[in-house]
This record gives structure tokens, sequence and C-alpha cells, in this order.
């Protein structure tokens, strides 16, 4: 099996761009039924029927597939920590169970996931009232931590999860790298966690640069063994299959501006070597 496949969910990639020279998982009949939200069955007959076919390192598309991490970091075989690169904590609490808005917590219950750590949260969600939706239970045991942008929250809110800024946050990813001890981890990359003048995506942008996040995977594959990746967050028109998961897919998200697709693709080129290249 290859080592990288690009998993088609919602032709969000061009497929004579970075993904042309990766094996191509067609499942886009897929697509409607599993963004955004999912119905556990569904989740697992998608899991069931293309699960088998993924390789250790998957390209998908929009940051509405992000809770197919929680499918993804089945794979491995050995514990690991759990390392997001996201605009958002996805650690939402209320249901439905799978969505991309609180996927940390179906990760966190698979056995062979020791911790997470979520870096590159600038949105709404560690403010009050967003906050109270969060895993209490996770953060206090340390299991689940979140590494916010102080420049976009409230000093107030910035104290309360020790949020990190521009000028010092690679000096705490490196201390957090070395911490592992040279632990296995799994990586996922969101391409929100990018800034708006890099990335278009179906939700709110960070403040990561693309050579940021590159930097930041290279800096784990020194300090630690990689056991599987995942890489999503590209703009793709949403279409759903049931009224109720459109009708909360267009309360949840933010307006999307119109915007360039195509630079996302200098944004995978920049990133995915990174994690690749491993």
């Amino acid at each position: 099996m290859s080592l990288c496949a690009y998993l088609n969910l919602d032709d969000a990639w061009n497929p004579a761009g970075v993904v042309a020279g990766m094996p191509h998982i067609d499942a886009r009949r897929w697509g409607p039924k599993l963004r955004y939200i999912s119905p556990r069955k569904t989740i697992e007959f998608f899991a069931a029927e293309v699960g088998p076919q993924l390789p250790q390192l998957v390209i998908t598309g929009s940051g509405d597939f992000h809770h197919l991490t929680g499918l993804h970091i089945r794979r491995p075989t050995r514990p690991f920590t759990l390392v997001s690169f996201d605009n958002h904590p996805d650690w939402d609490t209320r249901p439905p169970q799978w969505a991309c808005g609180g996927w940390i917590n179906r990760a966190l219950e698979w056995p062979l996931v020791q911790r997470a750590a979520i870096w590159g949260c600038g949105n709404f969600e560690l403010a009050w009232p967003g906050r109270i939706f969060r895993n209490r239970r996770l953060l206090r045991a340390g299991r689940l931590a979140v590494h916010g942008w102080a420049e976009r929250q409230s000093p107030a809110t910035a104290r309360r999860f020790d949020c990190m800024t521009r000028n010092n946050w690679r000096d705490r990813f490196e201390r957090f790298a070395s911490r592992l001890g040279g632990s296995a981890v799994y990586i996922t990359i969101d391409i929100d966690c990018v800034r708006k003048e890099e990335a278009f995506t179906n939700w709110e942008n960070g403040l990561f640069t693309a050579d940021d996040v590159a930097w930041a995977v290279r800096l784990l594959a020194a300090a630690s063994p990689l056991v599987g990746g995942d890489l999503c967050g590209a703009y793709s028109r949403p279409r759903y299959a049931r009224w109720e998961q459109k009708l909360a897919g267009w309360w949840d998200h933010p307006p999307v501006e119109t915007g360039d697709v195509a630079r996302n693709e200098q944004v995978l080129r920049t990133v995915w070597p990174a994690l690749a290249g491993i």
C-alpha cells in the first residue's frame, strides 16, 4: 500500500495539482452524507467500506470533514499523542457525537490516544459563552491542551488558557516537542489554521503561515516517530444529504467571502512535504 493517498470526498483539490502524484480514493458519494455532522451508523459504514483502503497519510478536502480524523487515528497500533493544527478547538461536547466541531472527544475515546494538543486556535470558542461547551473533564485530566492565540482573545481569556503569541509560540512549541520525550505522535492539520492571506477555507482563518506549520511538523519529526497523519481544510461548495444537516451547517458556518481556491495549492505544496517527507 502507498504511504499517502488523496481521499476525494468533495473535489476540493485540483487532481492535476499536488495530489496528482498519489493514489486517489473516490469517495464522493460519501461526501454529502459525512459533511459537517454524521450519524454514528453512517460513520461506521464508511469506516468499514473505505477505511481498509486508507494508508498512513491522508489528504481530504474541506475542514467540514475533520471529524474523520476520529477514524484515521484508529490505524496506529501503538500509543501516541495527537497533535492538531487548527483554528478551532473542536472540543464541543454537544450532540451529534460525530461532528467536525467535536471530533477531539471521539479521538480521545480511542484507547491508544494518550493525549491531544491543539495548536493555533483563534476563534470565539475560547471566549465566553463559547467555552461553556468545552470538555472540562479532559482539560482537568491533562489529556487535552489547547494553545490559542492571545492576539485573538481578550486579556482575561488569554490568561485563562495561557495563550501564546506570535512572538513566543515557536519557543513554546520547541518545549512541547522536547517534553514528548520521543514518544509517538499522530499529526492532523486543518489549513484554516493558516492566515486568510494564504488559505481559502469554509471556516474562519487563524494566524499561522504555511511556513510556520511546516516548521512545526518538521520539528516534531525530529523529536518523535510518526504513526500517521492527515490534512484537510481546503474550500469546497457545501453539499449535504439531509435537511437538518444543511440547516445546522448554514447556521454554524461563518459567511464565506469570495476567494481563490488556487492559493490552497501553495499551502499544500509547503505543508504536505513536511508531513509526507517524514
